[in-house]
């Protein structure tokens, strides 16, 4: 791949549902090591854009691009450059902490290995380093149910490094945490972004955790492209044009 190749690029990007459209013509990039987060209000399309980067979704029009392939032409194990992390952790609560982070690396292994979860040393010691890495080497074998939300969305993490990406796509993935909580994922994943070569591309409602943790922030109103700005370059007055008033000084105060 081309160095100067963004790690993601959305040209023209549009979807419609039942004749309304939902995006209109979103074209941006994303730079290696760039975290970058998307801003807007509920029903601006951050969760429709997503899922267009992830191939959960196909555009209706324009063309998705990751390391320079078109997400549409991603198949099998090259699917693996997208890592999707949830809200909801979407992790079985009944499986090891270590057992999740395998999930990550079916993408890799014969089919047989993974139905039978005899996972070759290689990945098993990948997928405890991953463990170490976002902090819950120590946890290993205890089962998911069991886990903190912020313990539970860290495994949701190491599943998605054990994948080894070239994107994460976040949505909202600190929605369902408290303050502490949140703000120490993102902290995760902006590491992340600066040591692993790992891009990320998040959405957030939170004004002022996207300023203090993003590189790069994005806004969506009515499912078009209403920004893409610095995180240091918006303020309040930009919070506002995108939220409304009330809704953007909460944000923005957290």
């Amino acid at each position: 791949m081309n160095p100067n190749t963004p790690r993601l690029r959305l040209e023209n990007v549009g979807k419609a549902f039942n004749g309304r459209d939902a995006l209109r013509d979103i074209g941006f990039d994303v730079a290696e090591h760039e975290f970058v987060a998307l801003l807007g209000a509920s029903g601006a399309g951050k969760t429709t854009l997503l899922r267009c980067v992830s191939g959960l979704l196909t555009p209706d029009h324009g063309t998705v691009y990751v390391s320079g392939t078109r997400v549409s032409d991603l198949q099998g194990r090259e699917r693996r450059r997208v890592s999707v992390i949830f809200q909801q952790f979407n992790l079985v609560g009944r499986m090891s902490a270590l057992g999740n982070v395998l999930a990550g690396r079916l993408g890799h292994v014969p089919a047989w290995r993974g139905i039978t979860r005899r996972f070759e040393r290689a990945d098993q010691l990948l997928a405890l380093e991953c463990l170490e890495r976002v902090g819950l080497l120590d946890l290993a074998a205890q089962r998911a149910d069991t886990l903190s939300g912020g313990q539970q969305q860290r495994v949701a993490i190491a599943r998605a490094l054990a994948q080894r990406p070239d994107l994460i796509v976040a949505d909202e993935p600190v929605a369902s945490l408290d303050p502490a909580n949140g703000a120490g994922i993102l902290e995760l994943l902006r590491t992340i972004c600066r040591e692993e070569g790992v891009s990320v591309l998040c959405s957030l409602h939170q004004v002022h955790l996207a300023r203090q943790y993003a590189d790069r922030l994005i806004g969506l109103a009515n499912g078009q492209l209403a920004w893409n700005v610095k995180a240091a370059d918006v303020d309040e007055d930009r919070a506002q044009a995108l939220y409304g008033s009330a809704a953007a000084s909460a944000a923005t105060r957290g």
